[in-house]
């Protein structure tokens, strides 16, 4: 395909994507503020935060749970429709490149950017948690509300979750490999701003959004991270759980954090990152062929096809008749679960538009959709799989006598039953720990990038004042609700950069129309020039005859009548 050029409208900001340091001032610092007034808010009237966390979640849920569904659902379309559409054979990048990674090696990227600590924290708990107490309305035998559980779950970290990424991550391999713009989130939305907006004041604000979105979206993760982490040291007898302890935990590992920053060692957290990859599979794996593999096996299966059967149903279910209850669930697990996604759109989104130069569209869309949802429904079957197969089997229960589960401690509850579980909580408590290192260190140069205008080598300082924010945010929150702060936090700050994506949503047609338009012009002037003169004479014959868009027969019919007419 052509390559797009710039707009001559405006010309693009020589120091926005320059290694000169610069600091945005206006993304930086309202960002910062925003921050830093959460913060002493939490921290300093941790009650008033907790009432005012509890509502809010409650308010937005309540007016906007059918808003987020519906945008979930339309940006699976979206994606979709980019993927196998005429837009789908548009290259991220010039013409003559050539994909930076292997297929293989960008598949294996694609599982680092979705396996995190959520999958860690929820891969026992969510699947348990929708078995022993199902969404509001739903019904069954026990097998029935196992087969509902592992759909619900599906539904969260599959093909919905990963088409808000490709949304934002689309647009930005478009811009960064294609167009050659800054790593801003800003110059997605050039195909309708333009050049010069972007660059102003509204170009700002985008910033701003996409920064706090980051800022709070990794908060939530580390803040799920230190939960489990604590809980885990509790169920080894080692620390029990405490804000106190929690708040160490969060200064250990940021520690580590700060290290990488101050001393760069971007292979050291490369490595790292590979070596988790590495464990997580182990330990995936050693689940599965201790536990009930057969079962497991034949369970990944049909959890697959009873996802995709019920796939429209449970993208637009908003609990609409179950009244409170209803409420109460969309917001601890299906809006939460949308927001959170939403936050870190610009974190995957620029972490996967990095790594896809040289992709054509319509494989951008298959990989980031296909390869992680795949993965995590082996996740989820293999971990909370096996716990439900031992609570039908009776082999072991991990539901409490009110009928709950607690989420923080189900995965070390099932590690119990299997042999040489003292190790593997160790494994696992080692994985949730170098995943915080790894999503505070990245998230940090990502956030920092923003600030800078899309420097990717942005000045360290701004890599340590996001670290330290992004873990006070995370302790604020847990001072603050706990769990229920964290879900609050990602379903607030989504509301409005949702409406960021729609409207990058939109940038991204004008911007793919415009090209194929483009294209479509010189494949029609190197026709013209292949006919040469005989071109012009045959399209005005046509237009006397009239016959344009007939079949072949019915030219050749009308010839033979015209000739014997002797016209």
């Amino acid at each position: 395909m052509t390559e797009a050029k710039p707009d001559t409208e405006a010309s693009v900001d020589p120091h926005a994507g320059s290694t000169h340091r610069t600091l945005r001032g206006w993304v930086f610092w309202p960002a910062a503020a925003i921050a830093l007034v959460f913060i002493a808010f939490a921290l300093l009237f941790p009650s008033a935060a907790e009432a005012a966390f509890g509502t809010l979640q409650t308010a937005i849920v309540s007016a906007f749970n059918w808003y987020y569904v519906l945008i979930a659902a339309f940006f699976v379309v979206f994606a979709l429709t980019m993927g196998f559409s005429r837009f789908g054979r548009i290259k991220l990048g010039a013409d003559d490149d050539e994909p930076e990674f292997s297929t293989m090696s960008w598949f294996a990227l694609l599982f680092a950017a979705g396996m995190g600590i959520g999958l860690v924290f929820y891969g026992v708990s969510e699947p348990l948690s929708h078995f022993a107490s199902p969404r509001p309305g739903v019904e069954g035998t026990e097998t029935e509300l196992a087969q509902q559980a592992m759909s619900q779950t599906f539904l969260h970290w599959g093909v919905h979750a990963w088409s808000i990424y490709v949304v934002l991550g689309l647009a930005l391999a478009y811009a960064f490999h294609r167009r050659k713009r800054p790593r801003t989130i800003r110059w997605a939305l050039e195909p309708i701003l333009g050049a010069r907006l972007v660059q102003g004041a509204w170009g700002n604000a985008i910033d701003v959004a996409a920064l706090v979105g980051t800022l709070f979206g990794v908060a939530t993760s580390l803040g799920l991270g230190v939960i489990q982490i604590s809980a885990g040291l509790e169920f080894l007898n080692v620390v029990p759980t405490t804000i106190v302890s929690q708040a160490i935990l969060i200064g250990i590992i940021t520690g580590f954090v700060l290290f990488s920053v101050l001393s760069g060692v971007g292979r050291g957290m490369k490595w790292l990152s590979n070596i988790n990859l590495v464990l997580a599979g182990l330990l995936m794996l050693f689940l599965l062929f201790v536990g009930p593999t057969e079962f497991l096996l034949r369970d990944v299966v049909q959890s697959i096809g009873n996802y995709i059967q019920n796939f429209i149903g449970l993208s637009f279910t908003v609990s609409a008749y179950s009244g409170e209850a209803g409420v109460a669930w969309q917001g601890a697990w299906t809006a939460f679960y949308w927001g959170w996604w939403i936050s870190w759109a610009p974190f995957v989104g620029i972490f996967i538009a990095r790594i896809s130069r040289g992709r054509t569209v319509r494989e951008f869309v298959t990989g980031v959709i296909l390869v992680p949802t795949l993965v995590g429904i082996l996740w989820f079957t293999v971990l909370g799989g096996s716990a439900i197969y031992a609570e039908l089997t009776g082999s072991a229960t991990f539901v409490g006598e009110d009928g709950t589960v607690d989420v923080s401690t189900a995965l070390f509850q099932l590690l119990e039953t299997v042999p040489g579980s003292a190790i593997l909580t160790v494994g696992f408590l080692i994985l949730i720990g170098i995943f915080f290192i790894t999503s505070a260190d990245s998230g940090a140069l990502v956030m920092s990038m923003i600030a800078t205008g899309g420097e990717e080598t942005p000045p360290r300082w701004t890599r340590i004042f996001f670290t330290l924010a992004t873990s006070v945010i995370a302790l604020a929150l847990l001072i603050a609700g706990g769990l229920t702060a964290l879900q609050t936090a990602a379903i607030s700050i989504a509301l409005p950069f949702s409406l960021v994506l729609l409207a990058i949503c939109w940038a991204t047609v004008v911007a793919f129309r415009r090209e194929i338009k483009a294209y479509d012009r010189v494949q029609r002037a190197r026709f013209r020039d292949q006919i040469g003169e005989h071109y012009g004479l045959e399209v005005e014959e046509a237009n006397q005859r009239g016959i344009f868009g007939l079949p072949a027969w019915w030219r050749q019919r009308r010839a033979s009548a015209t000739d014997a007419d002797g016209s």
